[in-house]
């Protein structure tokens, strides 16, 4: 098995023993009835369950009307409210031809009414289409056609994104938020009939991911899938009781906002807190506000926080536990020290996968513990699982990295995306046996014992930047579409103190063209979501010929930003400043939130 060598330090990602076991069982003592409770909904749910998320949280709703379920600046709505205001969308949305089965895109940043319509979905068996709006012109197109929508409703703070969808692939109805208010104001305001009937095997959500296409993948979420992250992460590793607020400064399209967070407080009847958009300086003051005692993350997202100057809200707030993933060992106990965190409920999970870790036990610098059947196996030099004389695949030993497999049965089933060849290209068949069968995470992880893992990096065409996916060949796409570019090869690099990989392009130039570095930026900024923008570029004379083009992609990316000999080096300055020429500080700068800007 090679080393691949990802400089990722997973020194601090100790093997967990049984006193770390132990330790974590105490902690789970006072919340032993509540967990009890949710343990069933681990091992056994019957796809044919009528249980969904529109049923318990309309059965919240209930039993406890006047209790709060929304937060938002501060202001908030109760259970009642909600779910009155969410039967009048449902209502709108079946009068507009919208049932089982059919799909309601939504377009929007964080807000109230982007959950609300979220619920009014789902109660109806119709599924949510998230769509991300940093996408734009053929990426979001692509996306708008391969949900099939009957309903598009979008934010009006989403302009630019809906401005760049084409008419011809819009769905029959599309309503901005005002529209959709008022055409709902004199809905029903009663429950959906179909909410109580509907089995837990109905289609709750389509999250948009990035795969080695190029364009996004619908990975497709079920309500019985959604209720695997109620339990298991919500009610036995986040366990909050219903006088939490659980504060979500994430994408309410991103499945650690909608799935882990959402799932968290209704497993418990508690209270989201939704912040509008992510700023580092003014976090703590927006968790404070929101009288908070809980966030969800992403690593980036705690690494810009311990970034910030020291100050007086560090410790003046409530938050006891947090929950997320791509916490980086190194920085666990400076974060949890600093900040005054009791608990950090790491996970790993993908939206696609048909399992998950989570740290129920409280053991540090671990991305979890999972029950269900997985196996870690020696990868090739592409990050494919490397199959032996006999075909089968080898697992690494006790403490080893490798690749993340997890197995596809009738008791874990595999959800996939809305594309059954996408889905397929991702299952691994006859890996060990005749017959079986996994699903490749394409995620590289180390071994920790007692069926925890450390995360290490992800392999093959995508890179993880900012929390998202990047597709290295939607990033081609768009370098190769620019006039002065003949070729280029795309691939993530480390930046020491950052999270994932940052975006760094070869290119080789046209003959005779000239590379406009503000134009460059401009133009791809114009095709690809924010954090899809390479910081680094690269001038190239040539690239090697296409029989050994992916070995001389493993070599460019080894070489990174530092060993690039001659080849002029640019770096993204930001939106506005464009590209400009490498300097020594430029990394450090990246680490420090300070480059690139806007």
């Amino acid at each position: 098995m090679p080393s691949s060598d990802t400089h990722t330090d997973t020194s601090a990602a100790e093997p967990v023993g049984l006193g770390d076991l132990a330790r974590g069982v105490v902690k789970m003592a006072p919340h032993a009835l509540n967990m009890i409770k949710h343990a069933p909904g681990l091992i056994h749910r019957p796809p044919q369950a009528k249980r969904t998320i529109g049923s318990i949280f309309q059965k919240h709703a209930a039993a406890h009307p006047d209790r709060p379920f929304i937060r938002f600046e501060g202001r908030s709505m109760t259970y009642g409210e909600v779910n009155r205001r969410v039967n009048r969308y449902a209502s709108l949305l079946t009068d507009n031809g919208v049932g089982t089965g059919d799909v309601v895109a939504i377009l929007s940043k964080n807000n109230p009414t982007d959950l609300m319509l979220i619920l009014a979905t789902v109660k109806l068996g119709a599924v949510a289409g998230m769509l991300n709006y940093n996408q734009r012109d053929k990426v979001m197109a692509h996306s708008v056609s391969l949900l099939e929508a009957k309903v598009l409703v979008h934010d009006p703070d989403c302009a630019e994104a809906f401005g760049s969808i084409p008419a011809d692939v819009q769905p029959p109805h599309v309503f901005d938020f005002a529209e959709f208010d008022a055409a709902s104001a004199d809905g029903s305001e009663d429950n959906p009939a179909v909410t109580e009937e509907l089995p837990a095997s109905t289609k709750a959500f389509y999250i948009f991911t990035s795969g080695t296409t190029g364009m996004p993948k619908a990975s497709v979420m079920s309500h019985n899938r959604w209720l695997a992250n109620l339990s298991g992460i919500g009610g036995l590793a986040v366990r909050l009781r219903h006088s939490d607020t659980m504060y979500v400064p994430l994408p309410l399209y991103h499945n650690n906002a909608l799935s882990v967070a959402l799932g968290s407080v209704l497993a418990s009847g508690a209270c989201i807190a939704i912040g509008r958009s992510f700023s580092a300086s003014k976090f703590w003051d927006d968790v404070i506000l929101n009288r908070a005692t809980a966030f969800c993350y992403i690593g980036e997202l705690c690494r810009y926080l311990l970034a910030q100057p020291e100050k007086p809200t560090d410790r003046r707030h409530a938050v006891k536990v947090i929950i997320g993933n791509g916490m980086r060992p190194e920085i666990w106990d400076e974060f949890a020290e600093r900040f005054g965190i009791d608990r950090i409920v790491e996970f790993y999970g993908a939206s696609e996968l048909n399992v998950a870790f989570v740290n129920a036990f409280s053991v540090k610098r671990t991305a979890g513990f999972c029950p269900l059947p997985y196996k870690i196996v020696e990868y090739d030099d592409h990050g494919e699982p490397r199959r032996d004389a006999n075909g089968r695949l080898t697992k690494v030993g006790k403490g080893g990295t490798g690749l993340l497999i997890a197995e596809i049965s009738e008791r874990v089933p595999l959800d996939g995306y809305t594309d059954s060849e996408a889905t397929e290209k991702k299952i691994i068949r006859d890996a060990f046996k005749p017959g079986d069968a996994y699903f490749n995470s394409g995620d590289l992880v180390r071994d920790q014992g007692y069926a925890h893992i450390a995360f290490v990096d992800r392999l093959g065409d995508t890179f993880r930047w900012k929390g998202e996916n990047v597709a290295t060949t939607q990033v081609e796409g768009a370098l190769d579409s620019f006039g002065a570019i003949a070729q280029s090869v795309v691939y993530g690099v480390e930046v020491p103190g950052t999270d994932g990989r940052a975006g760094m392009a070869a290119v080789k130039l046209r003959e005779g063209a000239d590379l406009d570095q503000g134009e460059l930026a401009a133009h791809l900024y114009s095709h690809l979501p924010s954090y899809a923008v390479p910081l680094f570029i690269r001038v190239v004379d040539d690239f090697e010929q296409t029989s050994t083009f992916k070995n001389r992609k493993v070599e460019l990316r080894d070489e990174g930003y530092s060993d690039t000999g001659d080849d002029p080096l640019h770096v993204l300055a930001g939106r506005d400043k464009g590209y400009v020429e490498f300097y020594a500080d430029y990394p450090d700068d990246v680490a420090n939130a300070k480059a690139p800007k806007g």
